[in-house]
């Protein structure tokens, strides 16, 4: 029996340290597939992508391989506003969705949270807010700002210009695949309130759960542990995987940096 692929999608500026022990957690539930979008780790001499059409039209190259098997989507913050697109593109292309697509830590489209506003900030408001976010250390926009200018803004700027690409390209969309809400009891930029509104994105059932934590609830390990609830859930009869689909998963964890994992 072959355990359903979990595709985990990054907050922006980030690469996929955060999934890094998810595997322990979820056990034989499901196959972590982190996936590392362009331009960092090992894609760093890759072009960053800032239109969501251009991104959907690479993710859905990199996991059609594997969609012959039951499948679950889960994305924080910018990686929320991805999988979200992605799910709906591969509906409206008549392909095969996640069993279940979980977002966590970001409101729907149609709010474009604190973050996703922020993309034309001065550099170093943009610093200051991420460490009043405790996204990053108060030495940031301190004594190493010129660092963190140089290293990172760049590369946050732009995804959440990508973030700005999938809002417009996702607002008010409904879906056809069951949908949870995860939001952090302390999160600031996506309150409790604002991820409920996510209801109103699909007509196949929506769950709206809180977890401990602030808007980085997903370096804890509740997080994959009720993934692996919701993984269980699907577990059933499956046909053995495939050489093929092992193949495919492994070129696709190929592009996320080992380092970070």
């Amino acid at each position: 029996m072959a355990a359903p692929w979990l595709f985990c999608f990054h907050h922006a500026g980030a690469g996929v340290s955060s999934f890094a022990r998810w595997q322990r957690d979820l056990g034989d539930a499901a196959e972590v597939v982190p996936v590392l979008l362009p331009g960092r780790g090992p894609r760093s001499r890759e072009p960053r992508i800032t239109d969501a059409a251009e991104l959907m039209g690479e993710l859905q190259e990199l996991i059609l391989p594997l969609l012959d098997r039951p499948y679950l989507l889960y994305g924080h913050s910018l990686g929320g506003l991805v999988a979200h697109a992605l799910t709906l593109a591969l509906e409206k292309d008549g392909l095969h969705p996640p069993a279940r697509l979980v977002v966590g830590a970001v409101p729907p489209p149609h709010l474009r949270n604190l973050l996703v506003r922020s993309a034309d900030l001065a550099d170093r408001q943009l610093l200051e807010l991420l460490v009043d976010l405790d996204a990053i250390p108060a030495e940031a926009a301190g004594r190493d700002v010129a660092l963190w200018r140089r290293r990172v803004v760049p590369a946050l700027r732009d995804d959440l210009r990508l973030a700005e690409s999938l809002c417009r390209a996702g607002a008010g969309t409904r879906l056809r695949t069951p949908l949870t809400a995860l939001a952090g009891r302390d999160d600031p930029v996506s309150p409790l309130a604002d991820m409920a509104e996510w209801a109103d994105y699909t007509d196949a059932g929506f769950r709206l759960q809180t977890l401990p934590g602030g808007h980085f609830f997903v370096r804890e390990r509740s997080v994959p542990r009720l993934l692996r609830e919701v993984a269980e859930e699907l577990r059933g009869p499956f046909q053995d995987e495939s050489s093929a689909d092992q193949d495919a998963a492994s070129r696709l964890m190929a592009t996320a940096d080992r380092s970070e994992r």
